[in-house]
């Protein structure tokens, strides 16, 4: 229950913008209440013990950190680190009957270089690729600084990045031209297309360019484009960030869900639902982390149209040992420490794409795994390292919510089933073999769909972005900051602000930001 009638500004929802924006705000001695429907901070971003009896703190949903600029750490004085991961990322393969695979070091490029050339013959890739990915950090070296400004125009930005074969590649055309324009070979076309796909569902030859804009927000996080590991987990971020808009004034309420939103554009009124009572709170400005469309809701507008499917199948495990490899010219222990890319052939990518549009599961669904416990041995008990336990986090693409909605629980039991059989092709055994058993017996296994996001956590239909990610400059429709709505006092500081998405706080600064009129 809120301590006052009213404040300088209400938050609706407690996820990690919501904090920043908090935070930022009771900073600048402005009171401050969040509002929050579950009954924890976090949103997507949490650690969770999700098999009883077990001393494992997975990251239950967002699971790794790109976007998350230094200034936000630094201004919050969050007493949160990142590690960054030695091993890029690993890719299985079958070259002339033989199991091989691509491995992309982080730091080593004669080790990745000779990578490529085992598995292709040449050098041909591995030159293609390092001129690709030079152009993209250079790109983020330019782009990544204008997240936390005031939006660019769309010609600003493309003088600032002053590289007009990068900006037609990214911008203007279809990724699909340039990864078959760039590279010759469909597995590493497949490794590259991969970041235009996480969230996203697209064909790499969308006309809407989506899954462009999906790889830009993949390719500039940090400046560099580094998917780094959060040290503790996702929840130490997001307990950091609390802890940080706590001590700064700002009051935090959970368990109580936003039901509605009346402005006249000056001054606002938040209805809220509690365990034991309902309530009014006013407050000059709302800034609500949430979707639009539950935004739309809350004011009683018009909800935004399309709307935009998640299409991911997230599947959380905990193993006594990692699988060996059919490849055993790599170490596990190196596969799993980068992104491991399973059935995610340029090829096949493009066919699983086509059958879920057509309705279908995908017959080979397409997903990457990352073993968060190689990097961070943290989340597991001592007795779990000690042991050897590891984790696995699987990300699945090209399974849209529709998919799921004809008989839920078969779908979802059908598709972990030829996931699993998917990662199984690359293994010297079944994955099964090598999972935990919590206090009851039971593998240590859990499949999260859209449907299930949007059940848990209130994703519109599953998608994590909130709706289709937007590029980074300003249009007709945004405003200054990309966070202003049609009422003067009303900021979105979740995901589907422009420039939101991933695990940021990038539109929790901004909407704060805007409402200090920065």
């Amino acid at each position: 229950m809120a301590a006052k009638d009213t404040y300088d500004a209400v938050i609706i929802g407690g996820g990690h913008n919501g904090l920043v924006a908090a935070a930022y705000l009771a900073r600048a001695g402005r009171s401050v209440l969040v509002l929050e429907r579950l009954d924890r901070t976090g949103g997507a971003a949490v650690s969770t013990r999700p098999f009883p009896g077990v001393d494992a703190r997975l990251s239950r949903y967002s699971y790794l950190v790109s976007l998350l600029p230094q200034k936000i750490v630094r201004d919050l004085g969050l007493r949160f680190r990142v590690r960054r991961r030695s091993v890029s990322s690993y890719t299985p393969a079958e070259r002339g009957g033989r199991a091989t695979g691509l491995l992309v070091h982080s730091g080593d490029r004669e080790r990745t270089r000779a990578a490529f050339a085992r598995l292709t013959g040449s050098d041909r890739e591995f030159a293609a690729w390092e001129d690709f990915y030079g152009r993209t950090a250079r790109l983020a070296e330019r782009v990544f600084p204008t997240l936390t400004e005031p939006l660019p125009t769309r010609e600003a930005l493309r003088e600032r990045i002053a590289d007009e074969q990068a900006w037609q590649a990214l911008f203007e055309q279809p990724l699909g031209r340039v990864v078959e324009e760039t590279f010759r070979d469909d597995l590493v076309r497949g490794v590259v297309l991969t970041d235009a796909l996480i969230g996203t569902f697209a064909d790499a030859h969308d006309a809407s360019l989506r899954q462009n804009r999906c790889f830009l927000y993949h390719v500039i996080g940090g400046g560099t484009g580094d998917w780094d590991v959060p040290v503790g987990g996702m929840g130490a971020l997001t307990d950091a960030l609390a802890d940080a808009a706590r001590a700064a004034g700002a009051e935090i309420v959970t368990g109580h869900e936003a039901t509605g939103i009346a402005t006249d554009g000056t001054r606002a009124e938040v209805t809220y639902r509690g365990p034991d009572r309902e309530g009014t709170v006013a407050a000059a400005q709302v800034l609500v982390n949430a979707s639009p469309r539950t935004l739309a809701e809350l004011l009683g507008d018009e909800p935004p149209a399309p709307r935009a499917e998640g299409a991911q199948l997230k599947v959380n495990m905990l193993l006594r040992r990692l699988p060996r490899l059919r490849d055993r010219d790599v170490d596990p222990r190196e596969a799993f420490a980068g992104t491991f890319h399973i059935a995610e052939g340029y090829e096949q990518l493009a066919t699983a794409y086509r059958q879920a549009a057509a309705g279908e599961a995908p017959a080979a669904p397409p997903s990457e795994i990352y073993c968060h416990s190689l990097t961070d041995p943290s989340i597991l008990g001592p007795e779990l390292v000690e042991q050897g336990y590891q984790t696995l986090t699987l990300f699945g693409l090209h399974t849209p919510a529709g998919l799921f909605e004809r008989d839920h629980d078969a779908v979802r039991e059908d598709l972990l089933k030829s996931t699993l059989a998917q990662l199984d092709a690359c293994l010297d055994e079944p994955v099964a073999d090598c999972l935990a058993t919590d206090a009851d017996g039971r593998p240590c296994i859990e499949a999260k769909t859209p449907l299930d996001l949007e059940r848990d956590l209130g994703l519109p239909r599953g998608n994590i972005f909130h709706r289709d990610l937007a590029f980074p400059y300003a249009t007709g429709e945004t405003g200054r900051w990309g966070v202003e709505t049609g009422h003067a006092n009303v900021l979105l500081c979740g995901a589907g602000a422009v420039r939101g998405g991933g695990v940021s706080g990038i539109p929790g600064h901004n909407a704060a930001m805007a409402a200090l009129g920065e």
